[in-house]
């Protein structure tokens, strides 16, 4: 018998014991994963481009931008392509049915983006067929039941029609599918010059450009060398990463890392409690048996690795099983809940199973190893 075989035996030694702490492991794993993919994929960890620049006003995001900004941007070394983009939100049917519409020059922010989006150039030349025609990503269309050629009318909340009207009348020409399962694809993407030449206010501005730097290119100098460049300016800028602004954007509601954090924090304080307790409890119920192995001859290394085993046995089952109940539980969700479990948080999930093995484990191994084998017989 090798140590592993002995050490799952004594795991399974008080079967309804062991079951509630795999519960109690997984319940912690479970929360770990979800709330871990929930960040992921909320503040874009997993695909916000640190290199995709967006320029915005200075004043916010309720202020624009002009249209004519976009030459001056155009004229430095390390910009390899620029998009205008202006935001139309609104609903379709119902108030709560809420859909973003991001309108642009489809070549531009091919040229900006297109990668990660999954623009092609069959899509790009499907929205030359018309104006009005409208590009939906993958999450929204599933999520929508969205299909091609489909009629959409998207009534926004704020930006209305030179007919005094809020509703914006499209038609699908594609779905784009994004680079990966992590690309943000729960949006749409409709023709600049249609909305720019529609809309009642507001023409010839944008909400942002997106840029892209040229190979090479320090991103971070760049977005400073923007911002000084439109400092004195009618239309002051700030320029972040992709990435950036999506966590800015969520910090301005709450700091979601630090909630996630906390919360994490405190499952595995518990489950650290719960189980330390549990296996001070096993082993000293095994104090005889702990007695005759070092008669036996066996070292305290083999002790040693005998209790961490046996605690890593567990952890190891419990974490399994909440962490593939977290993956389940994502695509059970779907995209629109931005919950994304990346194989980065399915490794640090993986390490956090050795620590906490052998760090509840310690306490009960180091009592193991001080008892005496007088004292170890007495017990039975």
């Amino acid at each position: 018998m090798t140590l592993f075989d002995l050490a799952r035996r004594n795991a399974w030694r008080k079967p309804l014991r062991t079951v509630l702490l795999i519960v109690c492991v997984a319940v912690a794993f479970l929360i770990h994963g979800l709330t871990a993919s929930f960040l992921a994929g909320s503040q874009g960890a997993s695909a916000a481009s640190e290199d995709i620049l967006g320029v915005m006003s200075a004043g916010g995001r309720g202020q624009s931008l002009p249209m004519a900004a976009r030459a001056r941007l155009a004229v430095d070394p390390d910009i390899a392509a620029i998009a205008p983009l202006v935001r139309l939100r609104g609903f379709v049917g119902t108030e709560k049915n809420v859909v973003a519409v991001s309108a642009v020059d489809p070549a531009l922010m091919m040229a900006v983006n297109g990668k990660s989006l999954g623009l092609t150039p069959a899509l790009v030349a499907a929205m030359g067929t018309a104006r009005d025609t409208l590009l939906v990503g993958r999450a929204l269309a599933d999520a929508q039941g969205f299909v091609v050629g489909q009629s959409v009318t998207v009534s926004a909340f704020a930006m209305a029609r030179q007919d005094g009207s809020r509703d914006w009348r499209f038609t699908i020409a594609g779905i784009f599918e994004g680079e990966n399962a992590s690309t943000d694809t729960y949006f749409s993407i409709a023709r600049l010059d249609y909305v720019d030449a529609a809309r009642a206010k507001g023409r010839d501005t944008v909400d942002a450009f997106v840029v892209r730097p040229k190979a090479g290119a320090d991103a971070a100098r760049l977005a400073a060398r923007i911002d000084q460049q439109f400092q004195n300016s009618a239309s002051p800028t700030r320029t972040q990463s992709e990435k950036q602004f999506l966590e800015a954007f969520l910090r301005q509601y709450a700091d979601v890392g630090l909630i996630v954090n906390l919360v994490v924090g405190a499952a595995f304080v518990t489950l650290m409690l719960i189980v330390v307790n549990t296996m001070v409890f096993a082993v000293r119920e095994r104090r005889f048996e702990i007695g005759v192995l070092k008669t036996l001859g066996f070292s305290q290394k083999a002790i040693l690795a005998l209790i961490l085993a046996e605690t890593l046995f567990v952890l190891s089952l419990g974490g399994g099983a909440g962490l593939v109940l977290a993956k389940l539980l994502t695509i059970l969700a779907g995209p629109e809940l931005g919950l994304v479990m990346t194989p980065l948080i399915v490794l640090r999930a993986l390490g956090l199973i050795v620590v906490l093995g052998f760090l509840t484990g310690a306490l009960p191994a180091f009592n193991a190893l001080k008892t005496p084998i007088v004292s170890a017989f007495r017990t039975r």
